[in-house]
This record gives structure tokens, sequence and C-alpha cells, in this order.
């Protein structure tokens, strides 16, 4: 699908927030590779005026259940109610309220461009990804995202992702990451397609919460859980984990990049991320990824706040066997070593986050070029690579759950 600059009727008289562009030469110096995969040689403004104006529109089929579920009158929905239909269809649930049904129906009529094919390939180049997957997503997709104000302020208002919840939350997304990248996780029954339909309900409460009078500055930071925030957050999950894991030193073929592409895809539209952000390659998500970075904010205290919180929260993980201290050590400067390259000196400063020698990517890139340019272009190094991921996630959930069983947050 190809990105469209055309402007719709409904938003000819929505102005964009305050925020919008209020960092643009920042985000220009950030966005200098994204400028250069994505092939742009001028900035178009049609779309900048499109990403701004989006910043003012929110997810409105997930809007309506939300508002049900909040609702104590007629065509109310309960939470056993959505539980039932996501788990068993909307059918299984009696007398379903209008709201839930609408909502169910339509992620349930899968595009007719999905190819579950293809999915599946996304998936399994995912899965075999293994530890760079979870190491890409945290450093350059989500304490990286945090260097622009908007979203990161949303997150510590809301308290995900802040203070003593941040392991937890931090366990959640690795959760999801790793339930969509299962074979067959994202048909209807999967427990992919489950749970990315419980972040979207997550998403419309938050916006349904925060709409309401005096808890939030639209005026500056545009709707809560907007559109263009979406398709950025998108971004980071298939653009920007590409290129991060290339830096790692992963070979990812063009097949294997259409493949992950498409994963992705597929979830942006059951999230809700407009159809014609929808991309089919790398290219297209980079050209709208360095269009959408220069639509941000300037970094604020939130983004130091959280950060840090996730850095800190790197002790606190479940560690087994003897040296539990110097392991949850290890992890914390592990952690800020491989900051060092994906986000700069600079970077780390706008985070208030000490600065440490690379050390942790330069014992990662020769092992990745072994594994992913040698071993893993034969059939036993794919079983080798698909067995090592594996055992990653179980790790990573043990580290992060101890003894619990992982699973997101319930909705209420």
């Amino acid at each position: 699908m190809t990105i469209t600059t055309d402007l719709p009727d409904d938003l000819a008289d929505v102005l964009p927030p305050g925020r919008f562009r209020a960092g643009e030469q920042r985000a220009a110096s950030i966005g200098k590779i994204l400028k250069v995969v994505g092939r742009v040689d001028r900035v178009d403004e049609d779309l900048m005026d499109l990403i701004g104006r989006r910043f003012m529109v929110v997810d409105e089929l997930g809007g309506r259940l939300a508002e049900a579920i909040r609702s104590k009158g007629p065509g109310s929905v309960s939470m056993k109610q959505f539980r039932q239909a996501l788990a068993s269809g909307v059918d299984s649930v009696p007398d379903a309220p209008p709201a839930l049904r609408e909502f169910f129906e339509h992620l349930e009529r899968t595009p007719d461009w999905v190819d579950m094919d293809l999915v599946n390939e996304g998936a399994r180049v995912y899965r075999r990804l293994g530890r760079n997957a979870s190491d890409v997503l945290l450093q350059l997709a989500l304490i990286g995202g945090y260097r622009f104000g908007g979203p990161t302020d949303l997150l510590v208002a809301t308290g995900a992702l802040a203070g003593a919840s941040s392991q937890r939350r931090l366990g959640e997304t690795q959760k999801w990451g790793i339930a969509i990248s299962q074979h067959d996780a994202m048909r209807r029954d999967g427990q992919g397609w489950q749970l990315t339909v419980h972040v979207r309900l997550m998403h419309a409460l938050v916006n349904s919460r925060f709409s309401d009078p005096g808890m939030w500055d639209s005026a500056y930071w545009g709707r809560p859980i907007n559109a263009s925030d979406q398709a950025a957050t998108l971004g980071l999950f298939d653009g920007a984990l590409l290129l991060g894991a290339r830096a790692l030193g992963v070979r990812i073929t063009k097949h294997e990049s259409l493949a992950v592409m498409h994963l992705w895809k597929y979830i942006g539209w059951l999230i809700g991320v407009e159809d014609d952000w929808l991309v089919d390659t790398e290219r297209e998500r980079h050209r709208l990824n360095y269009h959408i970075l220069l639509a941000q904010d300037e970094v604020t205290p939130a983004g130091q706040e959280l950060s840090n919180s996730i850095v800190d929260a790197q002790q606190t993980l479940h560690f087994s066997g003897p040296f539990t201290r110097l392991q949850a050590l290890y992890a914390r400067e592990r952690l800020l070593s491989m900051l060092r390259p994906f986000l700069g000196r600079k970077g780390l400063d706008d985070l208030d986050l000490p600065v440490r020698p690379p050390w942790a990517t330069a014992l990662v890139m020769p092992k990745n070029i072994v594994k992913y340019w040698i071993v893993g272009r034969t059939a036993w190094g794919e079983r080798y690579l698909q067995w090592s991921a594996r055992r990653n996630s179980d790790q990573l959930m043990r580290r992060y759950f101890g003894d619990d069983q992982p699973e997101l947050a319930r909705l209420t």
C-alpha cells in the first residue's frame, strides 16, 4: 500500500496541536539515518500536514467500545462479556451489546490483503532474532522513543512503565512480542491475535479516561493515544526493529524483511493504525517514520523518568543461581552499554542516563555475524537459531515474572 497525503474532508477544519514540529531541528539530526534509508530527498509538506492533524484523531471503533464499558446505561458492556467474546467469539455472548458486536465483527473480517503464510513467515523471522529482538525493542524502540514529549508524558500520567511497575510493564510488553511471533498466533484463535485485541481495548480505555475534562492537555499534546503516535509506535516495532537488528550484525534478506513488515502490517490493522499508513516495505516505513519524527516535540522530564526507571528495573529482575547481585549489575551495565551506539552520547544526555563504553555491542556483533551469516544459513543452523530463541524467551519471561504466570494486565 502506498502512503497517501490526501487530506480527508473530516480533517479540513482540524488544527495540529502545539507540540507539532516543536523539536524539528533536533529530530532532523536524530533522523539522519532514516532520511538515507527512506530515500527522502525533501520533506513532504502535505504528509507533514496530515501527520499534524492526525495528532487529533483517535480510534473511534475502540472508543465506542470503551465508552460502553465505562457506561452504566443501556448498551453497556462488561469486561466479562469482552473476555467471553475475545476467547470464543461475539456470538457466544448472549444478547451481545451493539458496541461489542461492532468491535469484534470488524476485527474478525480479516482484510483480503492478509497473507497468513507470509504472516507466519514474518513470525518465524521475528522469532529467530531471539535476544536481538528484545534488545532492539527495549533499547532503540522503547527507550529511544522516550526522547520525545507526548506519549512519554501520557505513560507517566497513567503510571505505566514508571516507578515500581516498570518490571511488570516491561514483562508484559515482552510477553506480547513473544506471543505474536509464534506460528499461527495471529489467526483468530491464536494468542497473538487475542493479546493484540486486548492491547487495542487497553488503548481505547486510556483514551476514554483521559478525555475527561482536566485529565489531558489535548491542545498542546494532541489526543491521548492518537493516529500519528500509533503509526510512530508501529514504526518502532517493524522498521526500527529491522534497522537495529542489522546494526547488531544480523543478516536479514529482502524476503525476510517483507515478511516481518507484513506481520506488523496486520498487527497495525488490528491495533487501529490508519489504513493508508499500513505499508509493505521497509523503505516506505522509514520514509513515514522520518516525517513522523520531524513532527515530534523536544524531550521532557517524563522521558528521563521513564528511561531511568527502566534502567533501574534491570536490577530487580528475577535472577537465579549464584551471584544474583552480579547478574543484576551486569544486566544494568549491559543495557547502558548497548544504548551508547543506538542513542549516542547526546541521546543519553537528553535522558539523563550515564554514558558507558559500547563494550556489549562489541561482544554481540561478532557472535551475530557467525550465527546469522554462517551457521544460520544451513538447515541445522536454522533449527539452532529457533531453539536458541525459545530458550531466550523462556529466560526473559522468568526474569520479568519470576514464578508468576506471564500475562498482560487485566482490563478493568
